[in-house]
């Protein structure tokens, strides 16, 4: 499996570990193309069962997935939606992939990831957060909408339905150990650590016994979400249309939102336009 496969991804196997890093410079959004890799990479590593574990990290130290491309035109998403899984919108099918991925998946965040980031990183099997530099949000509300990629329930199965309200409502960037703590990401790790930690863990559930990996999944499996997912598209898509919501969007872009400096600090810029 060549790297020259995707646009936006490098893709590495040591053992039975496969090493997935997301490069989509400048700001690593998740556009079009990084869903188009990531379902096409997700879908070929489901027949490998030689594969046991994925591992995603980000080629950007600052940025793990910024959020959503916000120039991304129906055009554009066209794509993507000629396949899509019965009762999911583009965005949420990414997370349903993931979810139901017969390999272990790890995300390995040490930067930022809002958005339809965010909600790739809750989406994965298990997430590890670097103490210091991570930091996760769902900074939807901000722009007049509302998370459309899963967020508003694995959330809520993950952190409970008053702190899902927190993160989607309240709108804020949660650092690592508040993530951690709400149930957000498994563990906060030293920034230094991070690498260590995630690829001793990979390393040894890829090495497990034949069959123990794939009974795990089987046994522990991922909560069916179809009615919350059809309730949250019809959410997202009832405020996403509005003329006030591709005003604030707009806004932002011309305020460098997809920019490195614009991107450090989103919440107050869209704070600032919304008032």
């Amino acid at each position: 499996m060549g790297n020259d496969a995707y646009q936006t991804l490098r893709v590495s196997r040591k053992d039975a570990v496969t090493h997935v890093t997301i490069d989509n410079p400048p700001i690593n959004v998740l556009s079009v193309a990084v869903m188009t890799d990531l379902r096409r990479l997700l879908t070929t590593l489901a027949g490998d069962d030689t594969v046991r574990v994925i591992v995603f990290d980000s080629a950007d130290p600052d940025f793990f997935l910024a959020h959503v491309d916000m120039t991304a035109t129906p055009n554009a998403l066209a794509g993507l939606m000629a396949d899509l899984p019965d009762g999911v919108n583009v965005f949420q099918a990414v997370g349903e992939q993931l979810r139901r991925q017969p390999q272990v998946t790890i995300v390995k965040l040490a930067g930022k990831a809002r958005g339809g980031g965010a909600e790739f990183v809750v989406a994965a099997d298990m997430a590890f957060a670097a103490t210091g530099t991570a930091g996760l949000g769902q900074i939807e509300a901000l722009m007049g909408i509302v998370p459309g990629g899963g967020a508003t329930q694995y959330l809520t199965e993950r952190v409970g339905r008053n702190r899902a309200l927190e993160i989607v409502l309240g709108a804020d960037l949660m650092d690592a150990e508040t993530a951690e703590r709400y149930g957000w990401v498994n563990r906060a790790v030293p920034a230094d650590q991070l690498d260590e930690f995630v690829n001793r863990l990979a390393g040894n559930i890829a090495a497990l016994p034949d069959g123990v990996v794939a009974a795990a999944k089987h046994a522990i499996v991922p909560r069916d979400h179809s009615d919350g997912l059809a309730r949250e598209n019809a959410a997202w898509a009832g405020l996403v249309f509005r003329p006030a919501t591709a005003q604030l969007m707009d806004a932002g872009l011309a305020n460098d939102a997809q920019t490195r400096d614009g991107e450090q600090d989103l919440e107050s810029l869209f704070r600032h336009l919304a008032g």
